[in-house]
């Protein structure tokens, strides 16, 4: 399989101990994340060749942060360095009725800081088939906008197959910004992802007959939505994640594939969570792993809503699981007894 680049910012997540509130902690426990890199992480635990394209500060901590990488097996060889500081987040997980907390510390973060020449995308893209980025990284500002337009351009003059999750931090930028920018850099794509809300927000293309804070969520509202999504910007496959949220602990989780005219639902899932973070990059990952081995459209939303249940049942923001692991789930095995 070819190797699956992604383009964003990599950074340290900070969380309370089990379910303390942040007043409650005298401590914090260190995870090194983001969006892309997560992406690449499950892949690189599937067994997929794959490389972090990102601008880290250099110091002790990047150097923790690369090593972290190169413990799963993603390639850094193209990390350029630079900058002052490595972004950040805090993370309290909320429980029941108590929703969870993302509190970031992330301005003028090294990556906020790329340049058009910290990138050699001729030299990245070799032997690549597939590229990844999401909303966040030109939500950061400064050139990444650009750069990330460059990188698509220069992806599709390859015939790199593009993938993009909207992925809109309302912290970031406004829904006027997001769109203005996100539309540009949707000329480019052919899978796109996006969960209850993100279309509403980035793109103003609402389900009807829905309100995802009461959980009422409408198939054919959503098959209306990737409808207009896929003949608007001409886009081959859009996924769209279904959460119907019960409290800040029990979710059901299921998703909609909709490629060439046909839409695919995957079956639903009851999740106990155990951490949400980076469940959308899961299912990323999955459908990713899916569409790169030829699964069919069914199969391919079946892998990818599996993947990403499996990884709210895991700490920390990465989905640990292998591809038997997936396909144990999506052929019903979702008993959770013990393996012995």
């Amino acid at each position: 399989m070819k190797t699956v680049v992604g383009f964003g910012d990599y950074m340290l997540r900070l969380n309370p101990e089990g379910y303390l509130k942040f007043f409650q902690a005298d401590n914090f426990v260190i995870n090194y994340t983001g969006a892309e890199g997560n992406v690449l992480t499950s892949l690189s635990y599937m067994g997929v060749p794959t490389q972090l394209v990102t601008k880290l500060p250099k110091n002790d901590i990047a150097e923790c942060a690369v090593g972290n990488l190169k413990r799963f097996g993603v390639g850094v060889e193209h990390i350029a360095f630079g900058g002052d500081r490595i972004g950040l987040f805090y993370a309290e997980k909320g429980a029941s009725q108590r929703p969870s907390k993302i509190v970031y510390d992330r301005k003028y973060s090294s990556f906020s800081t790329c340049e058009a020449e910290d990138f050699d995308w001729d030299k990245i893209f070799d032997g690549a088939g597939y590229f990844h980025f999401t909303g966040i990284t030109p939500a950061l500002g400064g050139n990444l906008p650009e750069i990330c337009l460059e990188a698509c351009k220069k992806a599709k003059s390859k015939g790199i197959l593009i993938s993009c999750d909207l992925n809109y931090r309302k912290n970031l930028w406004t829904r006027e910004q997001a769109k203005e920018t996100m539309e540009k850099l949707l000329e480019y794509v052919d899978v796109l992802i996006a969960n209850e809300e993100d279309a509403a927000d980035v793109l103003d293309i609402h389900a009807t007959d829905t309100d995802i804070i009461s959980g009422k969520l409408s198939r054919e509202g959503y098959i209306e939505v990737a409808q207009k999504i896929s003949k608007k910007y001409n886009i081959g496959r859009v996924a769209i994640t279904l959460r119907k949220s019960i409290s800040a602990s029990d979710n059901d989780w299921s998703a909609l594939l909709y490629q060439d005219g046909t839409p695919y639902f995957s079956k639903e899932y009851h999740i106990h969570i155990v951490d949400r973070v980076g469940g959308g990059d899961s299912f990323g990952a999955g459908l990713i792993y899916a569409i790169a081995n030829g699964l069919s459209p069914q199969d391919t939303i079946e892998f990818a809503a599996a993947a990403s249940c499996l990884k709210q049942t895991i700490e920390l923001d990465v989905n640990l699981s292998k591809p038997a692991d997936i396909f144990a789930l999506v052929g019903g095995d979702g008993s959770g007894r013990v393996q012995r």
